[in-house]
């Protein structure tokens, strides 16, 4: 019994990673897709950056985006690449 139990959650736990691998993917070729100027939903080059947020110098930046002809919109974390010094951002 308890090997079918332990086989079950492997089955679940894999079948979860792979999902969010899938998932992770989608988003990359839909940012590559915009960082091209072109809506992944339409094609169309009517997708605009509508807000923009950071969490300071060294955190992720925020972005969000919405075609204006399909109403397509998603949002981004970003690594900002920056980094804090006595100095302020660089």
């Amino acid at each position: 019994m308890d090997f079918y139990l332990l086989a079950f959650l492997l089955i679940i736990l894999s079948g979860s990673v792979l999902v969010y691998i899938y998932y992770l993917k989608e988003k990359k070729e839909e940012l590559a897709s915009i960082e091209r100027g072109y809506c992944p939903r339409c094609h169309k080059d009517t997708i605009e950056l509508v807000d923009q947020r950071s969490g300071g110098c060294s955190g992720p930046k925020l972005l969000s985006y919405e075609c204006t002809a399909c109403g397509y919109y998603n949002s981004f974390a970003i690594e900002n690449g920056g980094s804090c010094g006595s100095g302020g951002c660089r």
